[in-house]
């Protein structure tokens, strides 16, 4: 999702570079790289759920860009459906794992 987030946005507004731009392709990526993070800290059942709820937070901040996104015409309705949706679903398997860390290899007493 991040990498096609950055391909939709490269045809933003010149204007936006250091706006809109930015902060969506940095709050997408950055729900991948506190994942991987989570992951790392999955021996301690608190770190990892922190990190989880950071990239969960990143995840929502990301689908609020996609609306701004729509809303000021720079994608299709079809793209934001589609990068929304996928976001969506990105949310669901955040919440699977902050509530099954024993599924991702945490030791949970």
């Amino acid at each position: 999702m991040a990498q096609d987030i950055f391909e939709v946005s490269k045809s933003f507004p010149k204007e936006e570079k250091y706006s809109l731009t930015d902060q969506i392709r940095r709050s997408s990526r950055s729900v991948c790289a506190n994942f991987a993070e989570a992951y790392r800290k999955r021996v301690y059942v608190a770190h990892f759920k922190s990190k989880l709820t950071d990239s969960d937070a990143e995840n929502s901040e990301t689908q609020v860009w996609l609306d701004f996104s729509l809303s000021c015409g720079y994608i299709q309705n079809d793209t934001y459906s589609t990068l929304y949706n996928r976001s969506i679903e990105v949310g669901k398997l955040l919440n699977h794992a902050m509530y099954n860390p024993g599924n991702y290899g945490v030791k949970v007493n």
